[in-house]
């Protein structure tokens, strides 16, 4: 009796492995076909998905539900050229066609200029007496002028005397003109179109701008 119960058994697991392994789909057993190949065939490029962090995928929705801005013209400038040459390196892999680097050139600027002074304390003595009799005035842009006080800048010499004239009328006696800076020749980096796709990228740019920064195109 025991030795029949086991050749049951035995041929009760060699019927259900064959069951498993489809061996009796001819005669109409065969277990439910859980692969789904076509879904397999239906994946774009699945090696290209990867597991991104938190804050990356909130900053990812934030931006994708902001409302979009229109695109702009920005500009930044003038680089020597080895300044440019460091820009350029850092635009290398953005999109043709979306950066240009091109000659360009600064005037010079003349002020009307009051100064040097013995020190600051002077310097604040003739602010005083310019608001005094209603004279503005305003910060050099020259570290070499100072301490000293520009009362406007003009591209021109011409224009800068002929401000100069006008003050003296106003009371204004110790004032001269001369150059702030020189023409500055160099390369003006352009963006023509800076949408949403590429604002992110200008912090790539922080680094190699220094001091400079962006405005929009003239």
């Amino acid at each position: 009796m025991l030795r029949l119960l086991v050749l049951v058994l035995l041929l009760g697991n060699a019927i259900y492995f064959s069951w498993t392994q489809g061996a009796l789909a001819g005669l109409g057993f065969a277990p439910t076909q859980q692969a789904e190949p076509q879904r397999l065939a239906q994946q774009i490029r699945p090696e290209a998905v990867r597991v991104i962090a938190t804050d990356e995928a909130r900053r990812i929705e934030a931006q994708a539900s902001a409302p979009a801005r229109e695109a702009e013209c920005l500009q930044a400038g003038l680089f020597d050229d080895t300044q440019a040459g460091a820009v350029k390196a850092v635009l290398e892999p953005w999109p043709v066609g979306s950066w240009a680097m091109e000659p360009a050139s600064e005037p010079g600027r003349w002020i009307v200029y009051m100064g040097k002074y013995a020190n600051a304390e002077y310097v604040a003595r003739k602010r005083a007496e310019l608001r005094n009799i209603g004279i503005s005035f305003e910060q050099l842009g020259n570290p070499a002028l100072e301490p000293g006080l520009s009362l406007g800048g003009h591209t021109t010499q011409a224009a800068a005397q002929q401000q100069l004239e006008a003050l003296a009328l106003r009371g204004v006696r110790t004032a001269k003109v001369v150059q702030e800076r020189p023409e500055t020749r160099g390369q003006l980096l352009k963006l023509p179109i800076v949408d949403d796709s590429l604002r992110p990228r200008l912090e790539d740019l922080k680094n190699v701008l220094g001091t400079k920064t962006f405005r929009q195109c003239r």
